[in-house]
This record gives structure tokens, sequence and C-alpha cells, in this order.
């Protein structure tokens, strides 16, 4: 959950703007971090397109990466909007800068937060609807056949060398995976995971695995997070996500929460498009479609906004009000 601090100073933030008569041509130049996943490469293009063409900004795009734009927009004050920063990785240094009044937290641009965890396909939770968590999946072996020993059930396991490879083999421990008949499969890469339930979705078999949302894979094929249970920060760190822990116990995910975040000059500066950027957020199911689109169509980020503009517009309407609505609309 987000700090006071950060709930005071966005409403703080908000007051300030609703009465800023500040004309949208006055918003002057604006610099966006264009982060090096897609989901934040899109509203990345999608915030300069409607701030350039919405409010007269002069927005432009420069490389970022979370640590690396966290810290040059606390310490130098650049780029003026993070349009989608993961803040459990910053959040001590983010809470301080918030409390001394050099950075504002807007809108929490992914609504449903990052989502890590085991899925199955949407076509067996619905033929199998007392499937809700781990454990009923694993009481199920014959639902999820192995890709070589069918007799055996499988759960498909993170790529080699990420974090999540180590929780979800504790995981599987903890649920006594072996002993209910499963067997731990290697990926190998996001590549042959993707490729996993590709194979799954296109053969109608089960499929129970690790998987993260927002992401390309989750637009085009449709897949239920399985109850995972509370998360015990505590277990996590002292066993869930150290190799060879002894006793792991069963434990969720943390919610990822990410939210855009300015600079204080920004805000002061950018009048009107303020309100814009305290607005706008989207889930994750339209975030899936739109990388799914972008990943068949081998899209840029900004033909994926154009894309978004021309054919999500019951989203981004909200976002802005209806004189900007068709400045942007008159653009394309």
């Amino acid at each position: 959950m987000l700090s006071k601090r950060y709930i005071a100073s966005a409403i703080a933030t908000f007051g300030l703007m609703a009465g800023n008569q500040a004309a949208a041509e006055d918003c002057g130049e604006v610099t966006i971090a264009n982060m090096n996943w897609a989901s934040a490469e899109v509203i990345a293009e999608i915030d300069k397109l409607i701030l350039s063409e919405g409010y007269g900004c002069d927005a432009t795009l420069v490389a970022g990466d979370t640590m690396p734009t966290f810290t040059s927009m606390n310490e130098k004050g650049e780029p003026d909007l993070a349009p989608e920063l993961w803040v459990n990785a910053v959040r001590e240094p983010l809470d301080a800068a918030v409390a001394e009044g050099e950075m504002i937290i807007a809108a929490e641009i992914l609504s449903d937060g990052g989502e890590e965890g085991w899925w199955i396909p949407k076509y067996l939770a619905e033929a199998n609807p007392d499937i809700k968590t781990p454990a009923d999946a694993l009481a199920r072996p014959d639902l999820f056949p192995g890709p070589e020993d069918k007799s055996r059930g499988a759960v498909h396991n993170c790529p080699s060398g990420w974090n999540c490879q180590i929780s979800t083999g504790n995981l599987f421990t903890a649920y006594d995976g072996e002993g209910a008949g499963f067997d731990l499969i290697d990926t190998g890469s996001a590549a042959g995971l993707d490729g996993s339930i590709a194979k799954a979705y296109e053969q109608k078999e089960g499929w129970l695995g690790y998987y993260w949302a927002p992401t390309a894979i989750l637009g085009k094929y449709e897949m239920v997070k399985l109850d995972m249970g509370e998360h015990d920060k505590e277990h996590w760190d002292a066993c869930t996500v150290v190799l060879d822990c002894e006793d792991p116990k069963p434990n969720g995910w943390a919610k990822s929460e990410v939210f855009s975040v300015v600079t204080n000059e920004f805000a002061e500066k950018a009048g009107v498009a303020m309100e814009y950027v305290g607005k706008r957020q989207w889930d994750n199911p339209t975030v899936n479609k739109l990388l799914a689109w972008m990943a068949d169509e081998q899209a840029t980020g900004e033909e994926a906004a154009y894309y978004f503009i021309e054919n999500f517009e019951d989203v981004w309407s909200n976002w802005v009000d209806a004189d900007v609505a068709e400045k942007v609309k008159a653009a394309l």
C-alpha cells in the first residue's frame, strides 16, 4: 500500500492543478522516460502523443530504466516523467523524495499492478471450476501432462537465470509437487516458456506454471492466475527466494505497484496536462491485448500508440477532456 505521504502529495498537487488556469500551450518542454520493456515503451509513446497533440507540450522521449531513471529524476530533476515506474524496487528513496517535495506520485498506471504467479489456461479453468489454488491443480496430474512423460504432471518453471526460477522451485517443493506426481520443467528461456503455452493452447491441453502480467502472451492466450495465498514477506526473503532453502512454505507473490512519477518541476510547469498524468491508468487485460497486437505485427512502440488511440478510445477518452480528445483524434 502507498504511504499517506504519497496520497497527501498527490492530493495537494492535483489541488494546485485544479486552480491552475495555464493554457495548454504553456506546457513547454517535457522529457518522458522510455523504459526498455514493451508496456513501458507503449505508454511512453502514448504520453508523448497525447501531451504533444492534446496539450501542446514539446514532448520528447529519453532512454530509461527503473534505477537509472529514478536516480536521475531524484538527483538531476530529469526526465520530467516516468510513465511506468515499478515502485517496489525504489520504495524507500522514492518515499523520501516525495516527503522532500522533489517528486510526485501520479496515477497508478497499472491498476492491477504487476502480477506474478502460477497460471492455467482459461478453457481448463472453466472446465474444472474446482481448481482455484496450486494445491487444487497438483491434485490432478492427469490434467497437466508433462512434455516428455505424459504419465506425470508438469509445472513449467521460470526461465533460467531469473529470480523467479528459485521462487518457483521452492514453491514446487513447498507443495510437494514431486510427491503429487509432477515434475518441475526447465523451459530454458522466455521463448521456451512462451512456446510451451502456445503449444498447450494449440493442442487444448492442460498447462501449469509460472508467468507474469502484463505481457503479450497473456493477451494472445487467456490464462487464469491461481490463488497463491497471502504474501509472507519475512518467509519470502528468508526462504522463498533463497536457493536450496531447506523448508519452504506455500507463499504468494507480492503485488508489484506500478505508478507514474513526475518531478515537482514538471507538475508546476505542465498546467492542465498534469491532470491527465494524474488520471490515466489501464488494466492488465487491456495492456495484454495491446502487447499481443504489437508482437503479432512486429510493431514499434509508436505504432502501438497510434493503434491504441484508434482502437481503444473507450479507454483513453476517460483520461482527457472532450476538447483534448478531439485534438488527439484530429492528429491521427
